[in-house]
């Protein structure tokens, strides 16, 4: 806006994209609510005694992180639809041709056309994993409570799959929060692309924090059994099963751009999209 152009912004569902709604913003939120678990549990290091056990309300946690994003969005979609030259489309936008966008029933053309869509959980194809209710990234924002019963939710044993940033991130918040987590990584360590002193720091600081991590196993399989799910995994050559109540399959990110009619504007995408 500042060098003087006329602005369309197409947005098709939340202002604010990944970091806002379930990135940055609203993780960073739930890792300072389970910091405070932690540091509350270890109050007799510092010299406080508190009587009772420490719990965790979960529909508390997910109302301040709610109420936070909120803020954050609603105050990005007042300021774009205030700017000065800037129109918002709230919308699907779709290429036309090389210089042109179809919305809403409109088509905007311009010589510049910024593709900022985003990226979503990628998600592998592991046998019985379609099978099984699954959380990725996304919807872990999403669960607070049992709705069925009047407690508080946590899921009793997350199992992780997948061993990097946004995977450890959530494996140490729901430890500290108080579920039992196991993170199941098919390379030889943690966050491979990091140092390896950097990758045994960080499986260092979880195990001690009482997280089981699984390095250099595969899974092979998932299946529903009762109340449970079972992930099946080869290790070394052996077959072995974990059982756990939650999975979250966290196996990296898929950039949103299957549906923008790329091939119209004479752009090709690889086989990651």
């Amino acid at each position: 806006m500042a060098a003087g152009w006329k602005v369309a912004i197409i947005e098709r569902k939340l202002f604010g994209g990944t970091c806002v709604n379930t990135g940055c913003t609203p993780t960073k939120t739930l890792v300072a609510s389970a910091y405070a678990a932690h540091v509350t549990r270890r109050a007799a290091d510092y010299g406080m005694t508190i009587s009772g056990a420490v719990s965790v309300d979960m529909k508390l946690v997910k109302t301040r992180k709610d109420a936070i994003v909120a803020q954050s969005r609603n105050g990005l979609e007042r300021s774009l639809k205030t700017l000065k030259g800037c129109t918002v489309y709230e919308g699907h936008g779709q290429f036309a041709a090389e210089k042109k966008v179809a919305v809403n029933g409109s088509e905007l053309g311009a010589d510049r056309i910024f593709i900022n869509v985003g990226t979503r959980a990628a998600v592998p194809p592991i046998p019985g994993l379609d099978r099984v209710p699954y959380l990725t990234n996304s919807s872990m924002m999403d669960i607070d409570f049992l709705p069925s019963h009047l407690i508080d939710f946590l899921p009793s044993h997350l199992i992780v799959l997948g061993g990097n940033c946004v995977d450890l991130e959530f494996a140490q918040m729901y430890r500290r929060f108080g579920s039992e987590v196991t993170v199941i990584e098919f390379a030889p360590r943690l966050i491979p692309r990091e140092d390896k002193e950097v990758s045994q720091a960080i499986a260092a600081f979880l195990r001690e924090e009482g997280v089981d991590v699984r390095a250099e196993s595969k899974v092979v399989g998932v299946e529903k059994n009762g109340n449970t799910i079972a992930i099946k995994v080869e290790s070394a050559g052996t077959i072995s099963h974990v059982l756990g109540t939650h999975v979250l399959v966290a196996f990296g990110r898929r950039p949103n751009t299957d549906d923008l009619g790329l091939d119209k504007a004479g752009i090709a995408t690889d086989e990651r999209g």
